[in-house]
Protein backbone atom coordinates (compact mmCIF):
# COMPACT_ATOMS: atom_id res chain seq x y z
CA UNK A 1 0.00 0.00 0.00
CA UNK A 2 1.27 3.22 -0.85
CA UNK A 3 1.12 5.90 2.09
CA UNK A 4 3.12 8.85 0.25
CA UNK A 5 0.90 12.21 0.40
CA UNK A 6 -0.72 13.63 -3.13
CA UNK A 7 0.21 16.91 -3.89
CA UNK A 8 -2.64 18.25 -2.74
CA UNK A 9 -1.98 16.83 0.63
CA UNK A 10 0.99 18.19 1.20
CA UNK A 11 0.03 21.45 0.56
CA UNK A 12 -2.91 21.02 3.06
CA UNK A 13 -0.12 19.98 5.63
CA UNK A 14 2.26 22.98 5.03
CA UNK A 15 -1.14 25.34 4.90
CA UNK A 16 -2.14 23.54 8.35
CA UNK A 17 1.32 23.41 10.14
CA UNK A 18 2.11 27.34 9.02
CA UNK A 19 -1.28 28.21 10.51
CA UNK A 20 -0.35 26.17 13.90
CA UNK A 21 3.01 27.79 13.88
CA UNK A 22 2.18 32.16 13.43
CA UNK A 23 -1.18 31.75 14.82
CA UNK A 24 -1.73 29.53 17.45
CA UNK A 25 0.71 30.36 19.86
CA UNK A 26 1.04 28.60 22.97
CA UNK A 27 -0.04 31.20 24.91
CA UNK A 28 -2.33 31.90 22.72
CA UNK A 29 -4.15 28.36 23.19
CA UNK A 30 -3.54 28.65 26.87
CA UNK A 31 -5.91 31.98 26.74
CA UNK A 32 -8.37 30.08 24.82
CA UNK A 33 -8.80 26.72 27.14
CA UNK A 34 -9.40 29.43 29.73
CA UNK A 35 -12.09 31.01 28.31
CA UNK A 36 -16.14 29.88 28.56
CA UNK A 37 -16.03 27.62 25.20
CA UNK A 38 -12.74 26.81 25.79
CA UNK A 39 -11.76 27.44 21.90
CA UNK A 40 -12.35 30.30 19.66
CA UNK A 41 -15.37 30.98 17.27
CA UNK A 42 -13.17 33.51 15.09
CA UNK A 43 -10.02 30.26 15.01
CA UNK A 44 -13.39 28.40 13.53
CA UNK A 45 -14.72 30.69 11.05
CA UNK A 46 -10.73 30.62 9.92
CA UNK A 47 -11.19 27.12 9.34
CA UNK A 48 -14.22 27.18 7.18
CA UNK A 49 -12.44 29.78 4.90
CA UNK A 50 -9.35 27.82 4.43
CA UNK A 51 -11.92 24.29 3.40
CA UNK A 52 -10.68 22.40 6.40
CA UNK A 53 -14.17 21.96 7.62
CA UNK A 54 -15.74 20.79 3.94
CA UNK A 55 -12.65 18.77 3.20
CA UNK A 56 -14.03 15.27 4.04
CA UNK A 57 -17.26 16.46 3.57
CA UNK A 58 -19.48 15.34 -0.40
CA UNK A 59 -18.98 17.63 -2.92
CA UNK A 60 -22.79 17.95 -3.79
CA UNK A 61 -23.54 19.03 -0.49
CA UNK A 62 -21.02 21.68 0.05
CA UNK A 63 -18.05 19.61 0.60
CA UNK A 64 -14.33 18.89 -1.13
CA UNK A 65 -15.23 15.24 -1.26
CA UNK A 66 -11.63 14.45 0.63
CA UNK A 67 -10.94 11.63 2.71
CA UNK A 68 -9.90 9.94 5.68
CA UNK A 69 -6.05 10.60 4.65
CA UNK A 70 -6.89 14.47 4.21
CA UNK A 71 -8.45 14.25 7.66
CA UNK A 72 -5.41 13.02 9.07
CA UNK A 73 -3.10 15.36 7.15
CA UNK A 74 -5.21 18.08 9.31
CA UNK A 75 -5.34 16.36 12.31
CA UNK A 76 -1.38 15.84 12.83
CA UNK A 77 -0.76 19.65 12.25
CA UNK A 78 -3.66 20.27 14.90
CA UNK A 79 -1.73 17.88 17.28
CA UNK A 80 1.44 19.61 17.25
CA UNK A 81 -0.24 22.81 18.00
CA UNK A 82 -2.65 21.53 21.13
CA UNK A 83 -5.83 22.78 18.77
CA UNK A 84 -9.01 23.05 21.08
CA UNK A 85 -11.60 23.41 18.10
CA UNK A 86 -14.28 20.99 17.67
CA UNK A 87 -12.82 19.17 14.50
CA UNK A 88 -12.94 15.79 15.98
CA UNK A 89 -16.55 16.06 17.10
CA UNK A 90 -18.17 18.08 14.55
CA UNK A 91 -16.52 17.12 11.41
CA UNK A 92 -15.05 13.84 11.93
CA UNK A 93 -18.08 12.32 13.72
CA UNK A 94 -21.27 14.22 13.44
CA UNK A 95 -20.50 15.38 9.94
CA UNK A 96 -19.17 11.90 9.34
CA UNK A 97 -22.22 10.32 10.68
CA UNK A 98 -24.58 12.42 8.61
CA UNK A 99 -22.42 12.29 5.49
CA UNK A 100 -22.74 8.48 5.69
CA UNK A 101 -25.90 7.42 6.92
CA UNK A 102 -28.15 10.55 6.88
CA UNK A 103 -31.07 10.69 4.72
CA UNK A 104 -31.05 13.46 1.54
CA UNK A 105 -32.94 16.14 3.36
CA UNK A 106 -30.24 15.70 6.87
CA UNK A 107 -27.61 15.68 4.50
CA UNK A 108 -28.69 18.52 2.59
CA UNK A 109 -29.82 20.68 5.84
CA UNK A 110 -26.96 19.89 7.39
CA UNK A 111 -23.27 19.65 5.61
CA UNK A 112 -23.83 23.01 4.27
CA UNK A 113 -23.53 24.89 7.04
CA UNK A 114 -21.29 22.37 8.73
CA UNK A 115 -18.75 23.34 5.90
CA UNK A 116 -19.33 27.25 6.60
CA UNK A 117 -18.62 26.53 10.15
CA UNK A 118 -22.09 27.90 10.82
CA UNK A 119 -23.34 24.42 12.84
CA UNK A 120 -21.44 22.29 15.59
CA UNK A 121 -22.26 18.41 16.21
CA UNK A 122 -21.72 16.37 19.15
CA UNK A 123 -21.52 12.75 19.27
CA UNK A 124 -22.93 11.28 22.78
CA UNK A 125 -21.82 7.42 22.17
CA UNK A 126 -20.33 6.95 25.79
CA UNK A 127 -22.72 5.80 28.87
CA UNK A 128 -21.41 5.04 32.57
CA UNK A 129 -20.70 1.41 32.92
CA UNK A 130 -20.24 1.44 29.00
CA UNK A 131 -16.13 0.33 28.88
CA UNK A 132 -15.97 1.12 25.52
CA UNK A 133 -18.35 -1.12 24.21
CA UNK A 134 -20.43 1.06 21.32
CA UNK A 135 -23.29 -1.92 21.91
CA UNK A 136 -23.71 -1.15 25.90
CA UNK A 137 -26.81 1.04 25.53
CA UNK A 138 -29.35 1.53 27.96
CA UNK A 139 -30.69 4.87 27.26
CA UNK A 140 -33.91 3.99 25.51
CA UNK A 141 -36.30 5.61 22.78
CA UNK A 142 -39.97 4.77 23.49
CA UNK A 143 -42.31 5.23 20.75
CA UNK A 144 -44.41 8.48 20.64
CA UNK A 145 -46.57 8.89 18.18
CA UNK A 146 -44.82 9.54 14.89
CA UNK A 147 -41.68 10.26 16.63
CA UNK A 148 -40.15 8.78 20.03
CA UNK A 149 -39.28 10.22 23.45
CA UNK A 150 -35.50 9.85 25.05
CA UNK A 151 -34.85 8.69 28.43
CA UNK A 152 -31.28 7.79 29.73
CA UNK A 153 -27.68 9.47 30.45
CA UNK A 154 -24.43 9.76 28.07
CA UNK A 155 -20.74 10.55 29.41
CA UNK A 156 -18.19 12.20 27.76
CA UNK A 157 -19.73 14.33 25.53
CA UNK A 158 -17.31 16.66 24.00
CA UNK A 159 -18.58 20.26 23.28
CA UNK A 160 -21.66 19.19 24.05
CA UNK A 161 -22.19 22.70 25.63
CA UNK A 162 -21.24 24.39 22.33
CA UNK A 163 -22.92 21.65 20.12
CA UNK A 164 -25.90 22.90 18.18
CA UNK A 165 -26.87 19.53 17.62
CA UNK A 166 -25.90 16.54 19.42
CA UNK A 167 -26.32 12.82 18.21
CA UNK A 168 -27.72 10.11 20.45
CA UNK A 169 -27.87 6.62 20.36
CA UNK A 170 -30.26 4.86 22.02
CA UNK A 171 -31.60 1.70 22.21
CA UNK A 172 -35.62 1.27 20.05
CA UNK A 173 -35.81 -2.73 20.70
CA UNK A 174 -33.85 -5.25 22.49
CA UNK A 175 -31.41 -5.32 26.16
CA UNK A 176 -28.30 -3.65 26.83
CA UNK A 177 -25.07 -4.77 24.57
CA UNK A 178 -27.03 -6.20 22.12
CA UNK A 179 -25.85 -5.20 18.60
CA UNK A 180 -29.37 -5.09 17.07
CA UNK A 181 -31.84 -2.21 18.17
CA UNK A 182 -30.00 1.03 18.31
CA UNK A 183 -31.16 3.68 16.61
CA UNK A 184 -29.53 7.27 16.12
CA UNK A 185 -31.67 10.18 17.01
CA UNK A 186 -30.01 13.78 15.89
CA UNK A 187 -30.87 16.18 18.76
CA UNK A 188 -30.93 20.16 19.43
CA UNK A 189 -29.25 21.12 22.29
CA UNK A 190 -32.14 23.02 23.55
CA UNK A 191 -34.14 20.34 23.78
CA UNK A 192 -36.74 19.83 26.53
CA UNK A 193 -35.53 17.12 28.47
CA UNK A 194 -32.61 17.59 27.84
CA UNK A 195 -30.46 18.66 30.64
CA UNK A 196 -26.25 19.25 30.26
CA UNK A 197 -23.51 19.29 32.98
CA UNK A 198 -20.61 21.09 31.00
CA UNK A 199 -16.89 20.93 32.73
CA UNK A 200 -13.60 20.78 31.63
CA UNK A 201 -11.58 18.12 30.83
CA UNK A 202 -7.64 17.24 32.04
CA UNK A 203 -6.05 18.19 28.32
CA UNK A 204 -8.09 22.08 27.93
CA UNK A 205 -10.88 20.64 25.99
CA UNK A 206 -14.93 21.07 27.31
CA UNK A 207 -17.09 18.02 27.52
CA UNK A 208 -20.35 17.53 29.26
CA UNK A 209 -22.39 14.45 31.19
CA UNK A 210 -26.10 14.44 29.60
CA UNK A 211 -29.07 13.66 31.02
CA UNK A 212 -32.47 13.28 29.09
CA UNK A 213 -35.66 12.43 30.44
CA UNK A 214 -38.40 12.72 27.83
CA UNK A 215 -36.66 14.39 25.79
CA UNK A 216 -38.68 13.87 21.79
CA UNK A 217 -37.15 13.07 18.55
CA UNK A 218 -39.52 13.15 15.60
CA UNK A 219 -39.07 10.62 13.19
CA UNK A 220 -37.64 13.27 10.66
CA UNK A 221 -34.51 13.31 13.08
CA UNK A 222 -33.57 9.22 12.69
CA UNK A 223 -29.91 9.05 10.87
CA UNK A 224 -29.94 6.24 9.09
CA UNK A 225 -32.53 3.30 9.55
CA UNK A 226 -34.22 2.54 12.81
CA UNK A 227 -32.25 -0.17 14.84
CA UNK A 228 -29.97 -0.48 12.64
CA UNK A 229 -27.65 2.59 14.09
CA UNK A 230 -24.56 0.18 14.91
CA UNK A 231 -22.84 -0.35 12.08
CA UNK A 232 -22.90 3.37 11.39
CA UNK A 233 -21.41 4.41 14.64
CA UNK A 234 -18.57 1.62 14.34
CA UNK A 235 -17.55 3.49 11.23
CA UNK A 236 -17.86 7.02 12.90
CA UNK A 237 -15.71 5.93 15.61
CA UNK A 238 -13.06 4.04 13.43
CA UNK A 239 -12.53 7.13 12.04
CA UNK A 240 -12.47 9.09 14.94
CA UNK A 241 -9.95 6.68 16.04
CA UNK A 242 -7.53 7.10 12.74
CA UNK A 243 -8.02 11.05 13.35
CA UNK A 244 -6.90 11.56 17.03
CA UNK A 245 -3.60 8.90 16.08
CA UNK A 246 -2.77 11.17 13.83
CA UNK A 247 -3.26 14.08 15.99
CA UNK A 248 -1.10 12.15 18.70
CA UNK A 249 1.58 11.35 16.13
CA UNK A 250 1.92 15.60 15.49
CA UNK A 251 1.65 15.72 19.31
CA UNK A 252 4.54 13.39 19.95
CA UNK A 253 6.29 14.89 16.73
CA UNK A 254 6.22 17.92 18.80
CA UNK A 255 7.75 16.52 22.06
CA UNK A 256 10.99 14.97 19.81
CA UNK A 257 11.56 18.75 18.08
CA UNK A 258 10.94 20.30 22.48
CA UNK A 259 13.33 17.68 23.53
CA UNK A 260 15.84 17.56 21.45
CA UNK A 261 16.16 21.34 21.26
CA UNK A 262 16.22 21.10 25.00
CA UNK A 263 19.39 18.69 25.14
CA UNK A 264 21.01 20.63 22.43
CA UNK A 265 20.34 24.17 24.45
CA UNK A 266 20.80 22.76 28.50
CA UNK A 267 24.33 22.39 29.96
CA UNK A 268 25.79 20.12 32.26
CA UNK A 269 29.78 19.80 33.46
CA UNK A 270 30.07 22.58 30.60
CA UNK A 271 29.18 20.77 27.67
CA UNK A 272 24.90 20.29 25.94
CA UNK A 273 23.36 17.48 27.11
CA UNK A 274 22.47 16.14 23.37
CA UNK A 275 26.71 15.38 23.71
CA UNK A 276 25.74 12.69 26.16
CA UNK A 277 24.87 9.62 24.19
CA UNK A 278 22.43 7.59 26.41
CA UNK A 279 19.91 10.67 25.83
CA UNK A 280 21.07 10.65 22.10
CA UNK A 281 19.66 6.97 22.15
CA UNK A 282 16.22 8.11 24.36
CA UNK A 283 15.28 10.24 21.46
CA UNK A 284 16.01 8.26 18.93
CA UNK A 285 13.42 5.58 20.55
CA UNK A 286 11.01 8.81 20.90
CA UNK A 287 11.83 9.40 17.21
CA UNK A 288 10.58 5.83 16.41
CA UNK A 289 7.58 5.36 18.54
CA UNK A 290 5.96 8.54 16.63
CA UNK A 291 7.09 7.30 13.68
CA UNK A 292 5.71 4.02 14.10
CA UNK A 293 2.38 5.71 15.52
CA UNK A 294 2.12 8.16 12.02
CA UNK A 295 2.36 4.90 9.76
CA UNK A 296 -0.05 2.84 11.44
CA UNK A 297 -2.60 5.96 11.88
CA UNK A 298 -2.14 6.62 7.80
CA UNK A 299 -2.32 3.09 7.21
CA UNK A 300 -5.80 3.16 8.95
CA UNK A 301 -6.83 6.41 7.54
CA UNK A 302 -6.50 4.82 4.12
CA UNK A 303 -7.94 1.69 5.21
CA UNK A 304 -11.49 3.73 6.15
CA UNK A 305 -12.27 2.94 2.38
CA UNK A 306 -12.84 -0.99 2.69
CA UNK A 307 -15.69 -2.29 2.30
CA UNK A 308 -15.25 -4.97 5.01
CA UNK A 309 -16.49 -3.22 9.01
CA UNK A 310 -13.22 -6.01 9.80
CA UNK A 311 -10.68 -4.82 7.76
CA UNK A 312 -11.27 -0.98 9.03
CA UNK A 313 -11.37 -1.99 12.73
CA UNK A 314 -8.27 -4.10 12.64
CA UNK A 315 -7.11 -1.06 11.34
CA UNK A 316 -8.53 1.31 13.24
CA UNK A 317 -7.56 -0.93 16.53
CA UNK A 318 -3.77 -1.64 15.25
CA UNK A 319 -3.09 2.36 15.02
CA UNK A 320 -4.63 3.31 18.31
CA UNK A 321 -2.70 0.15 20.37
CA UNK A 322 0.36 2.09 19.01
CA UNK A 323 -0.64 5.20 19.78
CA UNK A 324 -1.91 4.67 23.78
CA UNK A 325 1.30 2.79 24.50
CA UNK A 326 3.94 5.45 22.36
CA UNK A 327 1.98 8.31 24.11
CA UNK A 328 2.42 7.30 27.08
CA UNK A 329 6.08 6.05 26.56
CA UNK A 330 6.45 9.61 24.52
CA UNK A 331 5.25 11.93 27.38
CA UNK A 332 7.07 10.30 29.98
CA UNK A 333 10.52 10.57 27.87
CA UNK A 334 9.39 14.01 27.06
CA UNK A 335 8.78 15.43 31.03
CA UNK A 336 12.18 13.27 32.22
CA UNK A 337 14.64 14.58 29.83
CA UNK A 338 13.30 17.87 30.70
CA UNK A 339 13.70 17.39 34.67
CA UNK A 340 11.43 19.37 36.81
CA UNK A 341 10.27 22.02 34.02
CA UNK A 342 8.83 19.46 32.43
CA UNK A 343 5.68 19.38 34.98
CA UNK A 344 4.88 23.50 35.21
CA UNK A 345 2.44 24.59 33.21
CA UNK A 346 4.05 27.39 31.72
CA UNK A 347 5.98 24.93 29.92
CA UNK A 348 4.14 23.12 26.86
CA UNK A 349 5.70 19.77 27.62
CA UNK A 350 3.36 18.97 30.12
CA UNK A 351 -0.18 20.23 27.98
CA UNK A 352 1.28 17.75 25.43
CA UNK A 353 1.58 14.86 27.50
CA UNK A 354 -2.23 15.67 28.82
CA UNK A 355 -3.60 15.50 25.78
CA UNK A 356 -1.79 12.07 25.04
CA UNK A 357 -2.88 10.84 27.91
CA UNK A 358 -6.62 11.81 26.99
CA UNK A 359 -6.08 10.12 23.38
CA UNK A 360 -5.09 7.45 25.11
CA UNK A 361 -8.08 6.69 26.56
CA UNK A 362 -10.38 8.41 23.99
CA UNK A 363 -12.81 6.06 21.83
CA UNK A 364 -10.74 2.52 23.97
CA UNK A 365 -7.60 2.48 25.67
CA UNK A 366 -4.44 -0.42 23.93
CA UNK A 367 -6.00 -3.20 26.24
CA UNK A 368 -9.44 -2.78 24.61
CA UNK A 369 -8.53 -2.60 21.38
CA UNK A 370 -5.41 -5.54 21.36
CA UNK A 371 -8.82 -7.10 22.03
CA UNK A 372 -10.71 -6.12 19.04
CA UNK A 373 -7.89 -6.67 16.72
CA UNK A 374 -7.73 -10.53 17.94
CA UNK A 375 -11.63 -10.21 18.09
CA UNK A 376 -11.80 -8.82 13.99
CA UNK A 377 -9.25 -11.52 12.92
CA UNK A 378 -11.05 -13.04 9.87
CA UNK A 379 -9.42 -16.94 11.57
CA UNK A 380 -11.22 -16.02 14.42
CA UNK A 381 -14.94 -15.40 12.70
Amino acid sequence: MDLALNEGQRLLRESVERFVEKEYAFAARRQLAASEEGFSREVWATFAELGWLAAPLPEDHGGLGGDDVDVAVIMEGFGRGLVLEPYLSTVVLGGGLIAAGGSEAQRAALLPPLAEGKLLLALAHAEPGGRYDLAHVETRAEKDGQGFRLSGRKAVVFHAASADKIVVPARTAGGVREADGITLFLLDRQSPGLALRAYPTVDGLRAAELTLDGARAGAEEVIGATGAGLPLLELAVDRGITAVSAEAAGAMAALVAATREHLQTRKQFGVPLAGFQVLQHRVVDMFMAHELTRALAFRAAAAMDDPDPRARGRAASAAKVQTGKAGRFVGQEAVQLHGGMGMTEELPVGHYFKRLSMIGTLFGDADHHLRRFAELDPAAA
